[in-house]
Formats: structure tokens, C-alpha cells, sequence
């Protein structure tokens, strides 16, 4: 039903304006918890948006060349994450409930295709094999789930029903956060509590180094942000797109990681104010300020 309503109100965006509702309220009290969620996912709990502090004369610049050039956002980018956050209109008509793969796979009673491997293996014998992590393209369809087909055609969209079933499940819920922490692990980043709050890792240097140069990553973290939101985790997913906007900007350890960062994790988020917040933090820091695109349009950016 929840799709079937979602269709009837659904526009075709054509620009990336009509993609974006971040600034169309600026108050939280105007803003509902379903305005752009399923109606699935839980709402997000309030973070803190301070300064870089002593960090702050680290924030990445462009060069004269590229600041003199007017750079654009992207559209496929902009119309991907909206139709992500309005529970991709028009989809398909919903599995039997014994061919939801994506659950049986995390109950551990189907292994993923093509490599024959069960959840349970990933989980006791993949932490720390970051070789295996790197360089195999087939399980993270698997461990992160989502309402659009991936490069593992193997891997099943998630439907409505499954996501629900999904939910509602203890051990399947308990894997996928065993399965997030694995690839926090791999990015040198740990999960400190059960509100999603994330820090730097024991590892985090030698993880950052690597995250900084293997940017087919970034498009792993985006499908991690977009299944934490499908799975019930919604309030996980601002810590972590802070934490990365931190190092990005303020700290110097993920500069090319900054553009993924403004143009796909934040919009991952579906509460506006809470997209607001993390893009408030990113232009008090951004360099130079007068290129930033992800700001309120055709209005100076409140403090």
C-alpha cells in the first residue's frame, strides 16, 4: 500500500532543484518524520554539529583551476538519492514470502550466489581479511540489500514486504549490524554504541590511507548508508556521514572522499533537517566558500 500511495504522488524530478527538498523547509517543527521516508525506517535521533576546532586550517581547497571553472551538481546523483528517500516509486509487485532471499541469506539458510559463501563465514572469517574485502565484487550486494538491482545480478532487490519481515526478525537484525561493523572495521572506523555513534578505529590510519585512494569504495558506502535506512537503522546512518565529512574536510585524511561525501552520503539521509545540519557543518568549513553547491539556493547560507 505504502508504494501504491507513494506512486500516486510521484513526480518525474527533471532538475536537480526538483530532486532536492533539503531547504524547502527550514524548520524542524514543519517537518514530519515520513516526509521523505518509507514510513519503514526509524527517525533519527538529534547529533551535534560543532566546529573542526584546531583541525579547521586543514580543510581541503580547490585549485585556482578547478575554483575558476563553475562546477555543477550531479543530476544522476540528485534523482538516484530521490527516489531512494521516496521508497523508489513504481516498483515491482512483491515476492512470496519463501523467496525472500535477502532474509533466508541472513538466517544463514542460503549461502550467496555466485561464490557458495554463508553469512556466518563473512562474519567469523572475513574481519580483518581486508585482501578478501578489497578485491572480492560479489558479497556486498549480499550483506547490503536495496530496492534497486546492484552489479551482482545473483542479489535480490529488497521488496516492501521483505523489508518489513526483515525487521521484525532478531537474527537477521543482529547479523546486519555484525555485517556493518565488518566494513566499519575494513574503513577504520568503529561503532561505539547502539545509537550509531562511530569513532576512528585502532587502525584508522593505515584504513584512512587506503580509503583515500580506493574510491570504488565510496560507491559501497553509499549502497551501506542507503541499506542501513531499508534495514531499520536510519539513525546510523548521520553519524557516519559526519564522521566522514570530519576527516574530509577538517582533518585531511579523506579529501577525496569530500565530493562523494557532499553529493551522495548526505542525501542519503531522509530527514531534511538532518541533511541540513551535516551541509550547515560542511560550509562553515569548505574551501573556497564561494564553490559550494549544496547550500540553500539563491540565499546566503545561515549559520
Amino acid at each position: 500500500m505504502g508504494n501504491l500511495m507513494g506512486s500516486l504522488r510521484y513526480k518525474e524530478p527533471r532538475t536537480v532543484e526538483e530532486c532536492d527538498s533539503t531547504w524547502e523547509s527550514d524548520s524542524e517543527s514543519d517537518e514530519q518524520p515520513g516526509d521523505e521516508d518509507s514510513g519503514i525506517s526509524e527517525c533519527v535521533s538529534r547529533f551535534e554539529t560543532g566546529r573542526c576546532g584546531e583541525q579547521a586550517n586543514m580543510s581541503p581547497k580547490l585549485s585556482d583551476s578547478k575554483s575558476s571553472t563553475k562546477m555543477k551538481r550531479s543530476f544522476y546523483a540528485a534523482k538516484d538519492l530521490y527516489k531512494y528517500r521516496h521508497s523508489y516509486p513504481n516498483y515491482k509487485a512483491p515476492r512470496l514470502p519463501n523467496d525472500y532471499r535477502n532474509l533466508r541469506f541472513y538466517l544463514n539458510k542460503i549461502p550467496l550466489i555466485p561464490d557458495g559463501i554463508f553469512i556466518e563465514e563473512i562474519l567469523t572469517k572475513w574481519r580483518g581479511n581486508y585482501d578478501k574485502l578489497e578485491h572480492n565484487h560479489t558479497y556486498i550486494q549480499w550483506l547490503f540489500p536495496l530496492r534497486e538491482q546492484g552489479l551482482n545480478f545473483y542479489a535480490q532487490e529488497l521488496t516492501q514486504e521483505e523489508i518489513k519481515e526483515f525487521q521484525s526478525t532478531r537474527e537477521a537484525k543482529r547479523r546486519f549490524l555484525l555485517a556493518y561493523t565488518l566494513m566499519l572495521d575494513f574503513y577504520g572506523i568503529k561503532l561505539l554504541d547502539k545509537s550509531g555513534n562511530v569513532a576512528r578505529a585502532s587502525n584508522w590510519q593505515e584504513r584512512f590511507q587506503h580509503l583515500n585512494e580506493s574510491q570504488h569504495n565510496y560507491l559501497r558506502i553509499t549502497r551501506i548508508l542507503k541499506s542501513l535506512g531499508e534495514l531499520g537503522f536510519e539513525a546510523f546512518k548521520a553519524p557516519l556521514v559526519r564522521l566522514l565529512l570530519d576527516e574530509a574536510l577538517c582533518r585531511g585524511t579523506l579529501p577525496n572522499m569530500l565530493h562523494s561525501t557532499l553529493e551522495y552520503y548526505v542525501y542519503t539521509i531522509r530527514l531534511r533537517s538532518h541533511r541540513r545540519s551535516l551541509l550547515r557543518y560542511a560550509r562553515q568549513h569548505y574551501q573556497p566558500a564561494n564553490t559550494f553547491l549544496w547550500g540553500a539556493p539563491g540565499q546566503e547560507e545561515r549559520s
